[in-house]
Formats: structure tokens, sequence, C-alpha cells
């Protein structure tokens, strides 16, 4: 600090102070421990009010040639890198039944959260609801409000994003007012779980605004009969820790108390929203409760049909819908429940945009200066990466010095926004999916009074695990010849 603290003088207001003597703090003489000023310095030497000050622009490092773009380029790329989920393989139930409870109280009208809470909790819900439904397209989700010390209904269990999004549209007209009800609102959501059969998970996401809970009896006894159900429960806080929340969520899920956590900022309660997208792992309590099983399910044939018939899914007319293999009832929409027979209906889609779930991909590796000369372009955008020298020994600060990131499988070289593409979005690695090349051959037929067809035709795999290096085969076949062979990978001559 400039020597002109020193000189500071304290003014002293009130009328029982009229007349003391102005004290300096050069010239202040040591207290006791009694809270005096001397004893309020930090370690450093600086006082604590001026050590909460945090000097951002000494954050920012220039690099050797003085430019600040790379460090700006780094922070950039640890804020992505940190989106990035665990890619630990965990026993995940990819079947869930999910009930989202929000605080529709007094509480919600607090303005903290831009335009206030319950806006802006309505408008995270809709665009949870998409996101849920995106990496989880063969669950099922119901959505509750807590008003006027109440539990009421949003919408109904179902797997329908439409309805579940037209529901929340609505409840943007309600005003928030009275007492959020805790108990009422796990009461409701325990019986709306309780038809929901052993292989499929049973959660409850609560979103809460207010520090009290209007509950009409002993909420414990309600927090005793989750447990007993098998249903667990995940907490976001609006304002502050709570403790029968963390009571909550601590017994509904084995003693892990990381399932509640208290909004920081805006962004903040975007990423524990996106947390509660992930299916949740497989405890051992639970894998010896609920041993494997085969899991029936049909995959129905899709009519097209010239006039509308009933449907029984929401019985109502329809054009078109899937006809159940099993009861041979139409429904309107996948994937669902059959109404008549109970059977769960899909299609191979759903089953397997919820495959990555069980194996997610592999998390990139940052590459060491020593070998960034051997990329120039990132093998998804193609973007040209930055100039590293071999023997650049400089770091950024909590970020990639090369800006690359190596596929530990086909070892091609991303940049950090095809690194989070790949493992948020794609759920496969671009390289790895562009190597399969190998593993098909061309096959060209060749007609005497039609233009030539291709066919892409798979090669038998080899044990060796060389056909990725392999060129594409590409066989011409005429009509009254025999084949012929282009090993070179090139387009074939018409008319040879």
């Amino acid at each position: 600090m400039d020597d002109s603290d020193d000189d500071y003088i304290e003014n002293i207001s009130g009328d029982e102070y009229q007349g003391a003597p102005r004290r300096s703090r050069r010239n202040q003489a040591p207290k006791g421990a009694g809270g005096s000023v001397e004893n309020m310095k930090m370690a450093n030497g600086g006082y604590s009010w001026e050590d909460e000050y945090h000097r951002s622009w000494d954050v920012v490092q220039e690099d050797e040639g003085g430019s600040l773009a790379g460090s700006v380029a780094g922070l950039v790329e640890a804020r992505k890198k940190r989106h990035i989920k665990d890619a630990t393989p965990f026993q995940r139930g990819i079947i869930r039944n999910l009930i989202l409870v929000l605080d529709f109280s007094f509480a919600m009208k607090e303005s903290d959260l831009r335009p206030n809470r319950y806006q802006f909790v309505i408008n995270h819900a809709i665009e949870f609801v998409t996101n849920f439904f995106d990496q989880n397209p063969i669950s099922q989700l119901g959505i509750l409000g807590m008003r006027n010390g109440q539990a009421i209904s949003i919408s109904t269990l179902g797997s329908n994003p439409n309805d579940h999004i037209s529901a929340l549209q609505a409840a943007k007209k309600l005003e928030p007012q009275g007492d959020p009800s805790l108990q009422n609102a796990l009461e409701m959501a325990r019986g709306l779980l309780f038809h929901v059969p052993s292989h499929c998970t049973k959660e409850v996401l609560v979103v809460l605004g207010a520090l009290l809970s209007a509950d009409p009896g002993d909420i414990h006894v309600t927090i005793d009969k989750l447990v007993i159900d098998k249903i667990r429960a995940r907490v976001i806080g609006l304002a502050a820790q709570v403790a029968i929340c963390k009571e909550l969520c601590v017994k509904t899920n084995f003693g892990d108390a990381s399932y509640y956590g208290v909004v920081l900022n805006e962004q903040h309660f975007q990423e524990l929203m996106d947390e509660a997208t992930t299916p949740l792992a497989e405890s051992q309590q639970s894998q010896s409760a609920n041993p494997a099983s085969l899991v029936l399910m049909g995959f129905p044939s899709k009519v097209s049909e010239t006039a509308p018939s009933l449907s029984a899914s929401d019985a109502t007319l329809t054009q078109g819908g899937y006809i159940c293999p099993q009861c041979k009832i139409k429904v309107s929409s996948l994937p669902t429940v059959c109404p008549c027979c109970g059977l769960t209906l899909i299609l191979s889609t759903h089953l397997a945009r919820s495959y990555h779930h069980l194996f997610p991909l592999a998390p990139f590796i940052e590459v060491p200066c020593r070998h960034a000369h051997k990329s120039e372009f990132c093998a998804g955008c193609q973007t040209k990466f930055p100039t590293v020298a071999r023997d650049s020994k400089s770091t950024q600060a909590d970020g990639s010095l090369t800006s690359r990131y190596e596929c530990p499988t086909c070892h091609s070289h991303f940049c950090i926004d095809c690194d989070v593409f790949c493992h948020e979005i794609l759920h496969n690695c671009i390289g790895c999916q562009a190597r399969s090349y190998s593993l098909y051959q061309v096959v060209v037929t060749k007609h005497k009074n039609a233009a030539p067809s291709l066919k892409l035709v798979m090669k038998r795999p080899e044990p060796d695990g060389e056909e990725s290096n392999r060129p594409v085969k590409v066989r011409v076949v005429n009509d009254n010849e025999g084949p012929a062979w282009n090993e070179g990978g090139q387009a074939p001559t018409w008319g040879e």
C-alpha cells in the first residue's frame, strides 16, 4: 500500500464522541487481543479487508512475445474443460423415473436471479426438460410445485417432453405465494413413483428457494419412507443450506452429501441442473437389492393412415402412429408404456442414445510441446493450431499450452471446442469414426444400358487389427467380365 495510507485519520461521529481526540493509525498504541487493529493484520502484512480484494489483471500473464492472447485462450479452455464430465464407467440405471419439484412460494419473488427467482427457475426447467429427454430418451419425468403449503401437480409422469414444456409455460402465469411444504411434495412424489418397477430408478429433484418448510407432520418419517422405497433425492438450494435438505440427500444417497448443492450464480445453477441429466451410479447396496435381470421391451412398427383413428395413449384422434407388437393397439408417440398390456415401447435409436452413459468416451489427453509438431490442424473442424516451439517450457494458467487434445485410441489431435463437442454432444470420437472406412469396401457394379451403381460392403474383420492402415478396396464388376481389384483406393476407370 502507499505511504499515504498510514496518514489516514479515523472520523469518529456521534454525540457521545464529541471532543474526543483524533487518532491516527501511525500514532495509535497497540492494544490487547480484544479487537485491536494490529491483530487484524494478515500474515502477509496487509489487513483482512485488503486481502478480500483480488486484482483480476494480475491473473493474466504475458507470454514470451508480450501478448495476452495465449493466457486468455488458456482461461477459456479451462472453463470449457470443466464442463466435460467424468468418464469413469459405472453401472447406471438408464431407465429413470424423475419427479421435478419446484418452489412456487413467496421466496421465489426475490430478484437475486434475473428477472426473479420464479421466472429464472421456470425458464431453466424448460431447458432441463429438453436436455433430460435428449440424454435419457427411455426415461419418464413428472413435475410438481410447492405453493400455499400444498403440493400441486404441474404435469404427470410421462415421456413426452412437449407435454411438460407446455405445462411449464402455463405455470408462468401463476403468482408465487405462501410457504413451501417439502413433506407434502415428497409424499406426492412417493405416490407417483409407487408403481415403478424394480429395474427402473426412482429419483426426486427439488429446487428450493425458501429457508423453511411448512409441514403438516414429521418430515423425518417421510424421509425414512423414501429410503425404504429406494427413492433417491437431489436438492438445489437458491438461498442457503438447510439442515433438513442435507439430511434428505444424505439418507437417500447412502451417506453421500454431494447431491445437495447451493447456487452461487446463474452459471452454477445451470451446472447443477445439468448434473441431474446424468443417470445415478448404482451403489453396492442397490446392486445387491436389485440383481440384474432381463427387461421385456417392444419395438413397434410405424403406420401411415389416410384417416385419423383413436390413439390409446392419450385418447385422441391422430393420423398415424405406432402399433404395439404384443396387443396391436396404436400409440401416438414413443417412447411410452403400452396402456393396454404394459409393454415398454421404444425404438432402437433410443437405446443407442442411452448407451453412452454406460460406456462413456475416454477423456482426451493434453498434448505436450514436444509432440505438438505432429499436427497443424484440428482433426474435427480443421482449425489451425497455434505454433508452439518444441523446447517451450512455459505454461498457461489453468489451460493447455499447445491447445491440442489427443484421443488415446486413434491419436488424433483436436481443439478444445471439438473435445467438448465429442464428449458432451456426439459421445464418440470423430477420428475413431473416420478410421472405420477401412472396414468397408466399395463395390462398383457396371451395367450395359444403365449408370453404374455403388454399394458399401463391410469386410470381414481380421484379428491382427491392421485393417485401419489399409486403403479402401474398390471392386469393379462388369456384367460379362470377372471382378477386378483396385488396391490403391483410387476411383476405378470406367470401361476397363
